[in-house]
């Protein structure tokens, strides 16, 4: 796992309470496993994130440094 950097997109499988410092400095959030209500949804809607949860292997499909887009409001994640 790399170092999160200002302005990154986290990518993760999950997130917990102890992960909410990195939400300060992403730009937004894409996890495999959760809902609208599970800790990196909500925390992400807190700071005004676009999140989209429950996407299929998501760490595997996106590289490290890879440039994607996520549309929140859509639910999409789109590889660039």
């Amino acid at each position: 796992m790399s170092a999160v950097e200002e302005g990154d997109i986290l990518v993760t499988v999950f997130t917990g309470p102890s992960w909410s410092p990195l939400f300060v400095s992403v730009k937004g959030v894409v996890m495999e496993v959760g809902g609208v209500m599970t800790h990196g949804a909500v925390v992400a809607r807190e700071y005004g994130l676009p999140a989209v949860v429950g996407v299929e292997n998501a760490t595997r499909r996106i590289q490290d440094g890879q440039l994607i887009r996520v549309n929140g409001t859509e639910g999409s994640v789109e590889l660039l």
